[in-house]
């Protein structure tokens, strides 16, 4: 089979886009990211309030592509093993069967993932890195593609452990989904509740036009997009503001700048182009690098956000004209 050319790819991307906007309605930059984000080879943290069809993005794009998807709500009480999986002794034998637990999975939603304890959001840590699950000592690969999509609410914060830096890193990026505008929130309200008793998630309308094996084949065509030495000069020196910035209490490490550079080539072949442009990482750094980043005491007391110091950032440091 031969390899797909660089507008194949973008078209086949634009097809997935397209299906899965037939499902979530109003959020197309949410859903452009998180296309971005699995062709980097990445995962996603999303926060949001509940009911922004979170849940249907990942159903919608699992349907699409023809993958495995699995859901697991994070509470107070839930073990590491709900994860990962176990061993179960079987009388009949007289052996130990391990039992697969929903990370093996392509999608994996981690519902409220800051609603679990510190030794259970761990749980997922060696997945995302490693693309692997060690159970009694024995590690099982996870099949690609693999994308952890977590989620938490940005409101609720009783009874909620802070997700610790360490694995806020492993999410290549971090969304913000917010409402839908005026004429998408009734487009949505009204196709819900057009001859349907519940409010079910409807995938019905999404066709599948990719295979998981498609999805590989574009994560390295992404992989090869060309980056000039300007334009990582221009994502270093970001990075680099970042620790220097006034008010900003930590920045980004060197990974930040390594998550700019992927997640830019996957905007670029989005987008159509064979090459990464400043603009392309403009577009992507709030997403990458909000999370990456710890505002002082006294902005978080003005009300400031993230997004406030990186748009001054970005202003500030000098873009590349060639």
């Amino acid at each position: 089979m031969e390899p797909i050319q660089q507008h194949e790819a973008t078209g086949q991307l634009n097809a997935l886009e397209q299906q899965v906007e037939h499902a979530v309605i109003g959020q197309k930059a949410v859903i452009r990211e998180v296309i971005a984000t699995l062709v980097a080879g990445g995962h996603v943290l999303v926060e949001g309030v509940p009911g922004l069809g979170k849940t249907l993005l990942v159903r919608a794009l699992t349907k699409a592509i023809g993958g495995r998807f699995s859901r697991i709500q994070f509470t107070p009480d839930l073990m590491p093993t709900d994860i990962s999986g176990h061993a179960l002794f079987d009388f009949k034998s007289n052996e130990f069967h391990i039992r697969k637990g929903p990370v093996f999975c392509n999608f994996l939603l981690a519902d409220e993932i800051n609603r679990a304890p510190a030794k259970t959001q761990s749980a997922l840590l060696e997945a995302m890195q490693e693309k692997q699950v060690t159970i009694e000592g024995d590690s099982f690969p996870l099949a690609p593609p693999f994308m952890v999509m977590a989620t938490q609410n940005p409101i609720e914060q009783e009874g909620t452990y802070p997700l610790p830096q360490a694995q806020l890193d492993r999410f290549l990026v971090k969304i913000l989904i917010d409402y839908p505008g005026s004429s998408e929130e009734q487009e949505m309200v009204s196709r819900v509740t057009r001859s349907m008793v519940a409010d079910d998630l409807d995938i019905s309308a999404v066709e599948q036009v990719l295979e998981p094996r498609q999805i590989l084949d574009l994560q390295k065509i992404a992989a090869r997009q060309h980056i000039d030495e300007a334009v990582v000069g221009y994502a270093v020196d970001l990075i680099r503001m970042t620790r220097e910035w006034q008010g900003l209490e930590a920045g980004s490490g060197p990974r930040g700048a390594i998550a700019l550079l992927r997640t830019a080539r996957a905007m670029a072949l989005l987008n159509g182009n064979s090459f990464v442009t400043p603009d392309d990482i403009k577009r992507v750094a709030p997403m990458v690098l909000r999370h990456r980043i710890r505002l002082a005491a006294d902005l978080e007391i003005e009300g400031r956000q993230p997004d406030d110091v990186l748009q001054e950032i970005l202003a500030t440091v000098e873009t590349p004209r060639t």
